[in-house]
């Protein structure tokens, strides 16, 4: 059996979709499972273990005739059994109809799902994953959505474990930092970015209670302005620049905690089991977080992260 699933969106998506793949994969052990990305999404299947081949395509309208040609060529040619899509705009219900996939499965509320030959409800008001995973309905699953989950390969392990020896952090373990936030983000005009300021407040008062506890900043490719900014206040902060999201992913297991905002890593940091402390701005935390005592999620009330109060934040992490 070859099974296609179409995932538009960023990193934190694909993460987010994993458990859909991976309960797909439980139920068919023998199943070929490929998914099609944007290109921007492609690494995170460095730390999937359910997937066979990643395919990408721009799923914006940026695509000309021969782009849209020789991804439906290339899906013909694969002869899938089934497809599923998050995409919900009638051009990605028509490109799997025009492929002859015979089950196509996708949301109620999919501008093309007259194209569809199994469809099931689009519900928006709970985590993100547990509605991706709806998805499987489709195929007549009815099991929970399961956690997140990635697989790490070896290396990036390794690698981890060479970069907290470089850190010094190996015997007392680290707080790591993300506070950054997608260009992508940023030109929609949603700013997930906490202010340098307000981060210092945090990290002095972590570093007078706990002065033995190492903090390092993740340093990922779109932070180099935000890293430059935190650097100038702490000139002597740690900072940790995977190379990937395997690496990535290692480095965040090995923390005792993320403080970070709504971002890929805090997808990454449930998929480990890192206790995360998350901040929220204009994006709904219960949608992006799972509910649990290990994941908090602290919600601007004004919808803009910079209100958020470093005292709310440090009230979370010396709760005990």
């Amino acid at each position: 059996m070859r099974i296609l699933a179409l995932v538009p969106g960023g990193i934190g998506d694909q993460i987010l979709f994993f458990p859909t793949l991976d309960d797909l994969k439980r139920n068919y052990p023998d199943a070929e499972i490929d998914v099609v990305v944007e290109p921007r999404a492609k690494g995170a299947y460095r730390v999937s273990g359910s997937v066979e081949e990643v395919l990408t395509f721009d799923f914006k309208d940026r695509n000309g005739p021969a782009d849209f040609g020789n991804l439906l060529g290339s899906l013909r040619d694969r002869e899938y059994d089934a497809a599923l899509s998050l995409g919900r705009r009638w051009s990605v219900g028509l490109l799997l109809w025009m492929t002859g996939i015979p089950t196509r499965i996708g949301y109620t509320a999919s501008a093309g799902k007259w194209f569809l030959t199994n469809t099931v409800p689009l519900l928006t008001e709970q985590y993100a994953a547990a509605m991706y995973h709806d998805l499987v309905k489709g195929f007549g699953i009815t099991s929970p959505c399961p956690e997140l989950a990635v697989s790490v390969p070896k290396p990036d392990i390794q690698w981890a474990e060479g970069e907290q020896q470089r850190l010094g952090t190996t015997e007392t373990g680290y707080i790591l930092i993300h506070g950054g936030s997608s260009q992508l983000a940023q030109s929609k005009g949603i700013n997930k970015i906490y202010p340098v300021q307000k981060w210092q407040q945090i990290i002095e008062d972590i570093q007078r209670k706990q002065p033995d506890l190492p903090i390092v900043m993740l340093k990922g490719p779109e932070d180099e302005e935000f890293i430059a900014a935190m650097m100038q206040f702490r000139p002597d902060l740690k900072v940790t620049s995977p190379g990937d999201i395997g690496k990535l992913a290692a480095m965040i297991a090995g923390a005792n905690l993320m403080l970070c905002t709504d971002s890929a890593p805090m997808h990454l940091s449930v998929a480990v089991g890192t206790p995360t402390i998350a901040l929220f701005g204009p994006t709904e935390a219960k949608k992006l977080l799972p509910h649990s005592e290990k994941y908090i999620a602290i919600q601007s009330s004004t919808s803009a992260i910079a209100d958020i109060k470093p005292e709310t934040v440090l009230e979370q992490i010396w709760r005990g």
